[in-house]
């Protein structure tokens, strides 16, 4: 199915209504998640609709949160997310973090007894308007084994930097320090394919091809799949986002990181701490230089790499090119939907009484 951007935001948006949302809370998280599947990045984007209305059919979800500062200094502040939808909850992080660095030069959010937040880059992209350079972390519910490690400990825990440009489009580099974000793995499933070598482990710790693997015993690896091709490296990664994000805030970390509706898992266990966590920061580039100067030599940065002599039938992108390009087309000639997809959209509809129309 082929669905009008549009009206697909409207659809989502009205879900979130149904379960309690305001209207402008409600669309706010359809911008979020809509803006995923625009940018291509569908494991993240309406294939999740269906999972936070598990969250809030298991008591896990507050579709009227209060945020409130837990603590603050000029330039630093520790959110409490209330239960909140993280769609909800990440954008009024960084809201904060940007005022905080209009005053201060840079403002950093930990943000705690939140829920997953969607895809990173759309919060680091906040920051590009005001020209400040966006940062947005999260960590995840434990899918992923530590380099030589068979038990799960971390989750994808992803990581998006946005820097802005003079007349080049913005740098946005946004990925997962796994191999790969859960969510392929969920797209492989519904399409019955086999992942390639290094994304996942049986529970044997034994490297396989399974997308099922999670399902039955076995994880996720870090990016670099493993010590050889540089494990270790995405482990570090993915423990410095978990650090942040939950250790710092006051979140829960680690194992004790409450699961997303992902994995045929649902109720939180043990916890250490108060939710789902996240960290946000926004950096103003005059508290650095000029800041036309530093787009200006952006551009020339920029430049520079896209004209790299590349591999034959290949060409140098920046991080950000995909997904820019993919949105300008999606957002005109629609948002290709997998049946799977289609069918859990149609399940919320009938259950709350929707208008379902989407193309």
């Amino acid at each position: 199915m082929q669905a009008d951007y549009h009206l697909l935001k409207k659809y989502v948006a009205s879900v979130f209504t149904a379960i309690g949302c305001s209207d402008e809370d409600a669309a706010l998280a359809s911008d979020v998640l809509v803006s995923a599947d625009a940018r291509g990045i569908d494991s993240h984007g309406v294939a999740r609709l269906a999972g936070y209305v598990r969250l809030f059919d298991n008591g896990r979800l507050n579709t009227k949160p209060q945020v409130k500062v837990l603590h603050e200094t000029p330039s630093t502040a520790t959110l409490d997310g209330d239960r909140g939808l993280g769609l909800i909850v990440a954008p009024k992080a960084m809201e904060i973090a940007c005022e905080k660095a209009a005053l201060a030069g840079t403002g950093w959010v930990a943000v705690q007894n939140s829920n997953h937040f969607g895809i990173a880059g759309y919060h680091a992209m906040k920051a590009l308007p005001s020209q400040m350079i966006g940062w947005a972390m999260t960590h995840a519910a434990p899918l992923v084994t530590p380099t030589f490690s068979k038990e799960k400990l971390l989750g994808t825990n992803p990581i998006a930097v946005a820097i802005p440009a003079n007349e080049e489009p913005a740098f946005v580099a946004d990925f997962a320090s796994t191999a790969v974000a859960y969510g392929k793995l969920e797209i492989l499933q519904r399409k019955g394919l086999d992942t390639p070598d290094g994304w996942v482990q049986d529970a044997n710790g034994d490297p396989c091809n399974d997308a099922f693997a999670i399902k039955n015993g076995g994880a996720l690896l870090p990016l670099g799949g493993d010590r050889e091709h540089g494990s270790h490296k995405g482990y570090g990664l993915g423990a410095i986002v978990d650090i942040l994000s939950g250790v710092l805030s006051g979140a829960n970390f680690g194992p004790w990181v409450p699961p997303f509706a992902t994995a045929g898992f649902m109720q939180a266990g043990e916890t250490v701490g108060n939710g789902t966590g996240h960290f946000l920061g926004a950096m103003r580039v005059d508290a650095f230089r000029p800041a036309e100067d530093f787009a200006n030599d952006m551009d020339k940065w920029i430049r520079r790499f896209r004209s790299a002599k590349a591999v034959e039938g290949k060409q140098v992108l920046i991080p950000g090119d995909p997904e820019r390009e993919l949105e300008a087309i999606r957002r005109v000639e629609g948002i290709p939907l997998l049946n799977p997809v289609v069918e859990d959209l149609q399940s919320l509809a009938s259950r709350f009484q929707l208008d379902f129309k989407l193309d």
